[in-house]
């Protein structure tokens, strides 16, 4: 009976802590929205999630993995990799081929990387502790194209382009710093392969997709990039739910138009934005910022760049947002990329999900080092 009790015993802290969080959590959630208007707002914001956000992602993913096939089977990668490897070494400390991640994640988002990483025809140019990193490093250009587009329609085109300058600087820290970490943790990832392909297994795949017609290596080639897009998206549909709504609701408030709650989609109690206006005054110093409204971008940023560049027409319009504000929100948005509601997805798809927390912390410090680059750097460029 003793040993039982012991035995009991060692999870009872665990348990007890586990209950205090969630009831600590919901209670205060539920206090501010009502319980049934909470329950319906998860509910819908997950749902919304899955059919408007994932299977979008999805989308990408398929389309992105036909294309890195495609770059695969016809050379292109091993061209990159000699062409570019000059640069991306010494800057990033990767293989020249992780310049077409950069490239693809820039026009798509975030996971067309992993449709790129999962082709062991790239990965073999990768030591683990730098194929890692890609995770980073894909994240800082994910959505690229589209939120500097956008910045530009608002009316401002030298700050978006500072900003891309930004975050470019924060993609090097943030890929940086994973690699360190990794390294770090474990050294053996230094010298040991990405891929379990040997060369000869390489050479052999290619020599017998050689021996087809031009049209079948095309054909096979997308289809099976497509199946790989297809895995890729499916795995990281836990992540974007369940990170994403966690985020939303902490940060988005009650319906804009009655100030209420009504359990729609993307309403919330607005906690982040409350915590950050009680230390306005660092975001002031740190990044520029005149307005405490603008600090709810990076916050929505962490869990989707997509609903963080939705805040900013309003911001235009309300005058709370500057050239200094786009600049800086464009290089933090670019480098950050709703990187809470995707990184552990994308680790968990290249099998590396225990190293999450140290891709969070290295993009975290990333994305500050971007807004810190885009704030002074258009600071200089406004006193010429």
């Amino acid at each position: 009976m003793e040993n039982k009790s012991k035995g009991l015993g060692k999870y009872i802290p665990d348990g007890v802590t586990c209950l205090v969080i969630m009831v600590v959590f919901f209670g205060y959630v539920g206090s501010r929205m009502g319980v049934p208007n909470m329950l319906n707002t998860i509910m819908k914001t997950a749902h919304d999630l899955l059919l408007n956000t994932v299977f979008y992602l999805m989308g990408i993913c398929v389309l992105m993995g036909a294309v890195s096939k495609i770059f695969v089977e016809f050379g292109v990668v091993s061209l990159m990799e000699k062409l570019l490897r000059p640069l991306m070494k010494p800057i990033f400390n990767l293989p020249g081929v992780a310049s077409l991640g950069a490239v693809m994640t820039f026009l798509s988002d975030n996971p067309a990387i992993i449709s790129l990483a999962s082709n062991k025809q790239f990965s073999m140019y990768f030591k683990k502790y730098q194929f890692i990193s890609l995770t980073n490093f894909g994240t800082a250009f994910g959505m690229g194209l589209i939120v500097i587009v956008f910045m530009i329609v608002q009316g401002f085109f030298v700050a978006p382009l500072i900003g891309f300058a930004g975050a470019c600087v924060g993609c090097i820290v943030s890929t940086r710093l994973m690699q360190h970490f990794v390294a770090k943790a474990y050294p053996e990832y230094v010298t040991e392969c990405a891929c379990d392909a040997t060369p000869e297994m390489i050479k052999e795949e290619k020599a017998e997709g050689k021996q087809k017609t031009m049209f079948l290596r095309i054909l096979d080639a997308l289809l099976d990039g497509g199946k790989t897009g297809v895995d890729v998206g499916v795995s990281i549909i836990p992540g974007v739910i369940i990170i994403s709504s966690l985020v939303m609701i902490l940060t988005f408030g009650a319906d804009k138009a009655t100030g209420e709650y009504t359990g729609a989609a993307y309403q919330g109690v607005e906690l982040l934005p409350w915590l950050a206006a009680k230390v306005d005054f660092v975001f002031e110093w740190l990044f520029g910022f005149t307005d405490p409204h603008v600090v709810a971008f990076p916050i929505t940023a962490l869990g989707a760049v997509g609903a963080a560049i939705g805040l900013v027409p309003g911001f235009v319009e309300q005058g709370w947002m500057d050239g200094n504000a786009i600049a800086v929100c464009t290089a933090i948005g670019m480098c950050w990329s709703g990187f809470l509601s995707t990184h552990t997805a994308m680790l968990d798809a290249l099998g590396y999900r225990h190293l999450t927390s140290k891709a969070i912390i290295a993009h975290t410090i990333g994305g500050l080092c971007a807004a810190i680059v885009a704030h002074w750097a258009y600071f200089l460029f406004s006193m010429c």
